[in-house]
């Protein structure tokens, strides 16, 4: 098989990733501390007695509201504080909001766009709500933006094109999605829905699909024995997504978590969580090699497969291929796909 070519990064763009990077560390410490105060402190009459109250939503979605105190120079000095520690923020957040603007544009010009923008909006829509890498992860071809930024290469677009992204639900985990201080909960076609109204569940009830034709697949592994019930959906909606099952997922779903900032097209950092890039490629192989896998998907399948195997071998020499790492996978599997990893 002809393997596409990997593209090492040019100096340019190394150092404009690194730039990148150290700014976008600063863009989510700014986005933490104005998080941190969100919500209000006023003053509350109760029995003829002031009291200072603070009301705010959790992650989780449950409305928080506790006394601070009786009215007194202490509570009033809290409240000021409280207040001016926001202002502080917002001031904050907008400056380095501005500087990733700015650093947008250049990350176009030195053309380190990468990930499809409609894929990155929602990764970024799903990070906001606390479900990435909390049971849900980035899988299929969007993973290997992960994978790639992290070597400091670009793998050959015609295996990273696509308009579809898979989203591996863990359904052991509690997971629900919180999307704003006034919504406490929502579904994942809600979620879905807050990017580009027309999105909509299809057919398929595993699916969501807009109108350009984009697809959002929720997948998780078939259980093991497979009377084994688990959760099919993130919400309780009646017309949410609910998860195919999809034989070796699990594979994938016991396989270390792998994070890494890739760039959007538009130039803009999207954190991505995937699974380990062993554990992926190795998959990659073995479903290349199903009997039942479509034979124009099954070739993609194996150069994915090889070009991420090359990746880690040649890139990633702290992700080493050996037994221990990979015990979520069978013997037999990764003895047939070790292959992949001696083509650095």
């Amino acid at each position: 098989m002809e393997l596409p070519a990997l593209q090492e990064l040019n100096n340019d763009q190394r150092r404009e990733l690194v730039n990148t990077q150290q700014r976008f560390m600063a863009w989510q410490d700014a986005s933490k501390r104005l998080l941190a105060t969100r919500g209000s402190m006023v003053w509350q009459t109760k029995k003829g007695a002031d009291y200072l109250m603070r009301s705010y939503y959790e992650k989780s979605g449950a409305r928080k509201q506790k006394s601070l105190g009786v009215r007194s120079e202490a509570t009033e000095t809290l409240k000021a504080e409280f207040e001016r520690g926001r202002e502080e923020a917002k001031a904050r957040f907008k400056i380095i909001d501005s500087v990733m603007d700015r650093q947008a544009a250049i990350n176009r010009a030195v053309l380190l766009g990468r990930v499809p923008l409609t894929s990155a909006r929602i990764i970024r829509a799903l990070d906001d709500a606390g479900a990435l890498g909390a049971g849900i992860r980035v899988v299929g071809t969007n993973a290997i933006y992960a994978y790639e930024v992290s070597a400091g290469v670009m793998v050959d677009a015609s295996i990273t094109m696509t308009g579809d992204i898979d989203l591996l639900f863990d359904s052991r985990r509690g997971l629900r999605l919180v999307v704003s201080d006034e919504i406490s909960e929502q579904s994942l076609l809600q979620v879905l829905n807050n990017i580009d109204k027309s999105f909509a569940r299809t057919r398929q009830s595993y699916r969501a699909q807009n109108a350009d034709g984009y697809l959002v697949d929720l997948i998780k592994p078939m259980r093991n024995p497979p009377w084994k019930k688990d959760r099919d959906s993130i919400s309780e909606t009646p017309d949410d997504l609910t998860a195919s099952e999809i034989e070796g997922l699990v594979w994938l779903e016991n396989a270390p978590s792998f994070e890494a900032m890739a760039i959007d097209e538009r130039g803009y950092p999207v954190r991505i969580i995937a699974a380990d890039p062993r554990v992926w490629a190795i998959h990659k192989r073995w479903v290349s090699l199903r009997v039942d896998r479509d034979p124009i998907k099954k070739r993609r399948d194996a150069e994915q497969a090889e070009v991420i195997g090359t990746i880690v071998a040649k890139y990633l020499p702290h992700l080493p291929v050996q037994a221990d790492a990979l015990r979520m996978l069978p013997k037999a599997v990764v003895d047939d796909a070790i292959a992949i990893f001696g083509t650095a």
